[in-house]
């Protein structure tokens, strides 16, 4: 319908149509008028000249070569044939070159799209009007679109060795990409080292000779037991673990259908309390406890507290927890090396308007494991995998060597995001690794962690875009300022670009958000392989760890095959699309002899705190 092979037949079956309705041509036809391809297309150039003397005297000359004695009259309605059908070719053309215009603009998602269109072709460049009414219908049908079209010198000889050219340096840069991203992959090698890494550290953590020496600490909570259902009562649990915090009451009811009512408040702190005194802190939580009471109806109740503290602490019982060092922007005075249920019953005291009869120091991955427990029995290990990534597991009492006691067991913390601290993970970590650490609050520190959990991995791709962009590898070589901002890249933008569900042009509007408005397709693809190949290093990295949780439960009970039940929380885990299965897959593959039961905690923190109050109180 568009093209020179076919627009001259077009012309002459129309013609013979015409003769044979007695239209032109006296009603006669002649043998070369009714032979396939014998009306070039190059004749309708000569008759649509923009001369019509000329263009006429070209048609008489085409129709009496075609054996035809044609009118004045046949030769205009030749001449008007030609015209409809060259016409119709280049608005055809026109309708499909406006839909890849709007797709191009679509995927740029830009108001208004500037571009180019290099053209080549004997209708395009012969035919008198063809390219005149190409351009005119596509400036119609696309009206946002500033479209200039360049005639091709050359096409197929300076053209393909452009392609070459062109191809060649595209195949350099895709292998440098991928020699970059390879630094990021993991083999199964690499990963079954981690484990072991991972399992010398906790053994040497539970051991009071060797504590010291690694980085997994292997902290006791003093927690024995997970739930059985028979817990019973009324339990507030406080969540402190950034600026803001909440206050709940957890009622557990027992019996047949256990069942659990929460009832919670969220309250701010201000900065200025952040960084102020521990006294003006504490006696802040308070107040908040008091209001909440006071909005339940219950002013001056005495209840067990389950307080979640997601801070770094040392734990000898459970009623007590000495603040290591403040993390997470909380910098309040004379608090550091003191007990947080301390420092929190001396602010009641001041207050005088309820009292706590008991204080659990909740650790939020233990709090994680006691509320899927209480789903599920069989659960005996809590891990998170959000801003930042833990876990916890019931150990068998003779192991724990730094608590006194060697019957049954106790829930370990294992403080797995310091894991690399003593150097453990030096020839696994890359550049970008190193590069986000140097830039963290605390370099050197949870160096695990910061190739696993929330709070880094959009910084992780951050530089490897920049990396990628100062070779000239993507986005042409131009970076954008706001590319150049630390935590400019936030980690549900992985989730969101690996997401199934989501087009590229997704894609290229969180490129738009980072000012990256020149991006391509081909930049969108790429970023979405550098989200991929991170987060599947993250997932494979803490299914190796937990791998070696599992692993050692399973040797620790002498059994051939351990059925076990892995309480999760998170926002990593529970909102990015392929983390929770990349991660499974792994744990399967280096733990086969383990077959291990995921189950997404409800509020670990909140629920899980008022339950560990209500086993041990």
């Amino acid at each position: 319908m568009i093209s020179g092979m076919y627009m001259g037949e077009l012309v002459r079956l129309i013609l013979v149509k015409l003769a044979r309705d007695q239209m032109v041509f006296q009603g006669k036809t002649t043998p070369e008028l009714l032979t396939t391809g014998r009306f070039s297309t190059s004749y309708i150039y000569t008759i649509e000249t923009d001369k019509d003397e000329e263009g006429l005297a070209n048609a008489d000359k085409v129709l009496r070569d075609l054996g035809l004695n044609p009118s004045a009259e046949d030769c205009k309605a030749t001449r008007r044939v030609c015209q409809i059908v060259s016409t119709r070719a280049a608005r055809l053309c026109a309708a499909a070159l406006a839909a890849v215009l709007r797709q191009i603009r679509d995927n740029k998602a830009a108001e208004r799209l500037r571009i180019t269109i290099g053209a080549d072709g004997s209708v395009y460049k012969t035919h008198p009007g063809f390219s005149r009414r190409l351009q005119k219908m596509v400036r119609r049908l696309v009206p946002d679109c500033d479209v200039r079209f360049l005639q091709s010198p050359c096409g197929s000889g300076k053209g393909a060795a452009m392609v070459t050219a062109v191809a060649y340096r595209l195949a350099a840069q895709q292998a440098e990409r991928q020699r970059i991203l390879d630094t990021l992959r993991l083999s199964r090698e690499q990963l079954l080292e981690v484990k072991r890494r991972m399992t010398d550290g906790i053994v040497l953590g539970l051991s009071k000779q060797t504590h010291e020496q690694t980085s997994v600490k292997m902290l006791p909570t003093y927690v024995r037991s997970t739930p059985d259902g028979t817990e019973n009562g009324d339990f507030l649990a406080l969540d402190l673990g950034g600026s803001s915090f909440r206050v709940l009451l957890v009622r557990l009811r027992s019996g047949k259908r256990h069942k659990v009512d929460m009832h919670q408040k969220i309250y701010t702190i201000p900065q200025e309390t952040m960084q102020g005194t521990g006294e003006e802190l504490f006696d802040h939580i308070v107040q908040c406890i008091a209001d909440f009471l006071e909005y339940m109806g219950m002013r001056g109740a005495s209840l067990p507290l389950g307080f979640t503290f997601s801070f770094p602490c040392n734990q000898s019982k459970l009623d007590e927890g000495i603040l290591l060092k403040w993390t997470k922007g909380f910098k309040a005075s004379d608090c550091e090396g003191k007990d947080v249920v301390m420092l929190l019953k001396e602010a009641i005291q001041r207050k005088q308007e309820f009292d706590l009869n008991f204080v659990a120091v909740v650790n939020d991955t233990v709090g994680t494991m006691m509320t899927c427990g209480y789903e599920d029995p069989k659960c005996e290990v809590g891990l998170i995998v959000g801003t930042g990534t833990n876990a916890c597991y019931m150990e068998e009492m003779h192991n724990v060597e730094l608590v006194e006691g060697n019957e049954g067991l106790m829930c370990v913390n294992v403080e797995w995001g310091a894991f690399g601290d003593f150097g453990e993970l030096d020839d696994f970590c890359t550049q970008f690794d190193r590069s986000v650490d140097d830039c963290s609050n605390y370099p050197g520190k949870q160096r695990y962690e910061k190739m696993i959990s929330g709070m880094y991995l959009g910084e992780i791709v951050r530089n490897v875009l920049i990396d990628f962009t100062s070779k000239g590898l993507l986005f042409r070589g131009k970076m954008s300022e706001r590319l150049k901002s630390r935590g400019i890249f936030e980690t549900k933008f992985l989730a969101q670009i690996e997401s199934d569900r989501l087009a590229m042009r997704q894609v290229r509007s969180i490129l738009q958000h980072l000012g990256l408005t020149g991006s391509t397709c081909d930049d969108s693809v790429l970023v979405k392989e550098v989200c991929s190949v991170v987060a599947r290093r993250a997932a494979q990295l803490c299914g190796a760890g937990l791998a070696a949780v599992v692993d050692r439960m399973r040797q620790n009970r002498n059994q051939n095959q351990l059925d076990i039940t892995v309480g999760v929380d998170g926002t990593l885990y529970k909102t990015h699309p392929h983390f929770s299965s990349i991660m499974q897959e792994t744990l399967q593959d280096l733990a086969p002899q383990c077959r291990v039961t995921f189950l997404k905690s409800e509020d670990g923190s909140g629920k899980g705190a008022a339950l560990i109050t209500a086993v041990l109180s």
